[in-house]
């Protein structure tokens, strides 16, 4: 992926499994037993220490949000970006994809000056790598998308090239006596005759030469051969000197201009040169040829078109050593003229592109250094000195890495002892003392956050280290070590379905490639070759690249092997299979079927299609958006290729557009998809009186139209929640008992929404205790369960729900309001602020606020508010908060 170590092979432990080529050597049929491994190699199932994260991960992020809030609310025009900019690293350090980018957008659009727009709009276009074709999409619709296209600097970028003597030296130029009002260049044996007084004008040093005290003043004949000017250059300067302007002139004649003007100061000519010499770049090979230029003679014009080039044109251009020497070579006053004062956002993007593509490379660590040199603040020094420990470290430097995290612990970055940890370690065995004090003094000094414990762990054994780890999935349960820590020590120690049951916690509610692995090989020691089949299958549909044990086997390869040893499914057997994973609401076992029918015959357009539906239910929308590109290639005809570039369009929050291509598609065969989108996309953007009548009309249009019970069993339990907000309650009760006769087990919960409303608790309560003892991932059957039952019941269930996923929500808020109810305002607080600590979620943080009002907290309820607008800027409901609270600061 393009983003800095936020996938899952890059940021979570390694497992070390058996050697991988014992897989790859046994011959068909005659699979060794993975069992056979375990007993004897106490190095099964280890897994690898996870890594420091190049990452700005502050102690109280909501503090800092709301600080940049703040700070954005009151500072000057130019220093919103580099807010804006902060504000992304904040969320990157939280994993939060959507709100990063959102930060980034906001970073372009508040652009104070031209190379912040360049920089930006640049990272933008590089954040969006892969999906042109939503582009060509808009486009076709007539909405296209140009923001982030190359910029016309020449006309853009402004450079003040008044010189404040113009006016002196034309009085001087007026009452000078001169010998002659001409004056000839003599360049070899050519002869330029210029109006002495309109070459005086270009500059001072040309006023003081031609009309001051120097010999020249009185001279009517110059010799300028030794200059480097040559005869035809030195014609186009008299031509400027008297219209004011240069004609259209090759690139070696302006730069021998430039060369000149600079030489003899003359500012608008040479800011004249600069901005024709930068209409002329146009591709990478003129930007090289042309950047030592601008940097040597200061020609920021020129430099900022050379490098928007160079921009444009990441990650490519970085494999051009002549392009990294450029960005890694500059100076200070060379970085000033390429990039003005937004050297640090420069700096930061070309590191994160260079790590993104090897973060050991000398590439990110040169980058990183200027980045260290370019920091100005507090906080870009935390960043930059962190993320360059990060690539020393990771480059065995050790020394170097020790004193980088030193100075960004000092500089107030506390994630940086994790670094400062781990180089004890890695410099010998003897420090893990010294390391496992130096976290454990951090964890003493503060709030405590679940990589705390979570680091310390690495430091001792036994039962303090479990219970460590234990600590650190409390106190943050989306940490992957911890879970796969736990389950390889159960492997080891042959306690194999508890190890699955630890594993499974973390797939549960998150989907992560390492984890998936892990769970491949507990299957393979329990020899349910069919298991890890299906995992490994679900590896490749995120990943098809994706390498196991440590990078040394690719998975596909390894998925040969297994295949081997499960019985082969016909194409009906994987309609089966399908139906049956799709009824129990078992995702991941859905996605392995799909894969496995992508080998046959069958029509792919739609099996990519369910794919990213499944895909987009796990959590994963850049895979699913890559399975839609898919369905829309192997589209078997032009009506179906248009519903599939609607759903694209749809997914990328283009809902009008979407709209119009199901109604193109509608308009050449009428098809389920067709109607099915339609009717979708039209609810989705407003289920007035009269839409709600027209998503009904379009369902059942859908409805007629062929197609096969699992997606009609979704349009039918579409239909039930229309009718469901429409008030027609039996009607929707049909459509859900029709569809869960089709085995769309989700149905059940909308029957009991019927049920509700129809005051019938009980039945309610029953329908969903069916979908829970159906569905194999049931954390949101238990947390609607929970609105039908007493307080008792619903405490139960929430616990359920939080123990199953805990990265949802509800459970959390209600028990806070629980709580403020009994007047436990403190406890209710903690409630919320445990699930804060590790998910930057609007709703808690906008509870959280209102809490903190309650009870008279003004300056808790703004840090909240801050840090709540921070994530949803124009949320109402928390703008209002906001100001009333505000009126009440001291």
């Amino acid at each position: 992926m393009r983003n800095l170590f936020l996938n899952d092979s890059c940021k979570e432990p390694q497992l070390h499994a058996l050697n991988p080529q014992s897989w790859l050597q046994v011959e068909r049929g005659k699979l060794s037993k993975f069992s056979n491994h375990s007993s004897s190699n106490e190095s099964l199932f280890k897994v690898a220490e996870p890594p420091v994260l190049p990452h700005f991960k502050p102690l109280d992020y909501v503090e800092v949000l709301a600080q940049i809030h703040e700070e954005l609310e009151s500072c000057l025009p130019q220093d919103k970006a580099d807010l804006y900019l902060l504000q992304f690293q904040v969320f990157r350090g939280l994993g939060e994809r959507k709100l990063l980018r959102r930060s980034l957008r906001s970073a372009w659009l508040n652009s104070n000056t031209i190379h912040e727009k360049i920089i930006f709009g640049a990272w933008m276009k590089y954040e969006k790598q892969g999906e042109e074709l939503i582009s060509d999409l808009l486009a076709s619709c007539g909405t296209p998308i140009q923001e982030f296209g190359p910029l016309d600097l020449s006309s853009e970028l402004f450079v003040d090239n008044t010189n404040q003597m113009d006016q002196k030296i034309e009085t001087q130029i007026a009452n000078c006596g001169v010998l002659s009002d001409t004056v000839c260049f003599r360049i070899g044996d050519d002869k330029i005759v210029c109006d002495r007084k309109k070459i005086a004008k270009l500059s001072v040093p040309f006023h003081a030469m031609l009309c001051g005290c120097f010999v020249e003043s009185r001279q009517e004949d110059i010799d300028l051969s030794e200059n480097g000017i040559s005869p035809v250059s030195m014609g186009a300067i008299k031509e400027f000197s008297q219209i004011g302007h240069l004609g259209d002139l090759p690139v070696n004649i302006l730069l021998e201009i430039l060369m000149f003007a600079n030489k003899f100061c003359c500012e608008k000519l040479k800011a004249t040169c600069d901005r024709k010499l930068a209409s002329l770049v146009c591709n990478r090979q003129d930007a090289i040829d042309l950047m030592e230029y601008a940097l040597e003679e200061g020609a920021p014009v020129l430099a900022a078109s050379c490098l928007q080039v160079f921009l444009h044109e990441l990650p490519e251009c970085l494999s051009d050593g002549r392009v990294v020497r450029v960005f890694c070579n500059a100076n200070a006053r060379q970085r000033s003229i390429m990039v003005g004062r937004a050297s640090f956002s420069l700096y930061c993007f070309l590191s994160e592109v260079a790590m993104n593509s090897d973060a050991q490379s000398d590439m990110a660590a040169c980058f990183l250094e200027r980045l260290v040199e370019c920091a100005c603040n507090s906080r870009q020094k935390q960043l930059a000195l962190h993320q360059l420990g990060c690539v020393r470290l990771s480059r065995k430097e050790y020394d170097e890495a020790e004193c980088l995290f030193e100075e960004a612990y000092k500089a107030g970055h506390v994630y940086a002892i994790a670094g400062l940890a781990r180089v004890g370690l890695k410099k010998g065995e003897s420090n893990k003392l010294v390391s496992y004090e130096k976290i454990g003094s951090v964890i003493a000094s503060c709030n405590p956050l679940g990589w705390m414990y979570q680091e310390r762990s690495l430091y001792c054994s036994g039962s303090e280290k479990w219970g460590d780890l234990e600590k650190a999935t409390e106190l943050d349960p989306t940490l992957n070590y911890p879970y796969m820590y736990r389950a390889a020590t159960l492997m080891r120690e042959n306690n194999i379905q508890a190890a699955l049951a630890e594993i499974n916690r973390i797939l549960g509610f998150k989907l992560s490639l390492n984890c998936l692995e892990l769970r491949t090989c507990i299957y393979l020691a329990l020899e349910d070759y069919r298991s890890a089949l299906c995992d490994i299958q679900a590896i490749l549909t995120l990943n098809p690249g994706y390498r196991m044990f440590e990078g040394r086997v690719a998975a596909s390869q390894l998925r040969t092997l297994i295949h081997e040893h499960v019985e082969h499914w016909t194409t009906a057997d994987c309609w089966l299979q399908l139906y049956d994973r799709w009824s129990s609401v078992d995702d991941i076992g859905s996605l392995s079927v799909i894969y496995q029918m992508l080998e046959s015959d069958a029509p792919k357009g739609v099996l990519y299609f369910r794919q990213s539906l499944l895909l987009l239910r796990l959590n994963s929308p850049e895979a699913a958006m890559r399975s839609l590109q898919l369905a829309r290639k192997h589209a078997t005809s032009e009506h179906e290729r248009l519903v599939y570039e609607g759903w694209i369009l749809y997914d990328t929050g283009h809902c009008e557009e979407g709209l119009r291509k199901a109604e193109e598609s509608i308009n050449l065969q009428r098809s389920f998809e067709a109607f099915f989108l339609k009717a979708y996309a039209l609810a989705d953007s407003s289920l007035d009186a009269s839409s709600s009548a027209t998503v009904v009309s379009l369902l059942e249009d859908a409805l007629k139209c062929p197609s096969d019970g699992l997606r009609k069993g979704q349009a039918l339990n579409n239909l039930g929640s229309v009718c469901v907000d429409c008030g027609k309650l039996d009607l929707a009760a049909d459509c859900y008992l029709s569809a869960l006769k089709i085995r769309h087990t989700r149905a059940h919960q909308g029957l009991a929404r019927v049920y509700y409303l129809k005051n019938d608790k009980k039945a309610a309560y029953d329908e969903m205790t069916k979908l829970i003892e159906k569905a194999r991932n049931n954390a949101s059957a238990y947390e609607k369960r929970s609105e039908y039952c007493d307080r008792d019941l619903t405490k139960a269930d929430l616990k359920m729900v939080t123990q199953l996923d805990p990265l949802r929500v509800y459970p959390y808020r209600y028990r806070a309001a629980v709580l403020m109810d009994s007047h436990q305002e403190q406890e209710a607080i903690a409630e919320l602020t445990r699930a804060i600590a590790f998910k930057a979620d609007l709703h808690l943080l906008h509870l959280r606020a209102a809490f903190h009002e309650c009870i008279g907290d003004v300056p808790g309820a703004l840090r909240d508010c801050r840090a709540a607008l921070s994530v949803d800027p124009n949320h109402q409901e928390i703008m209002e908060l906001h100001t009333r609270v505000h009126t009440q600061e001291p």
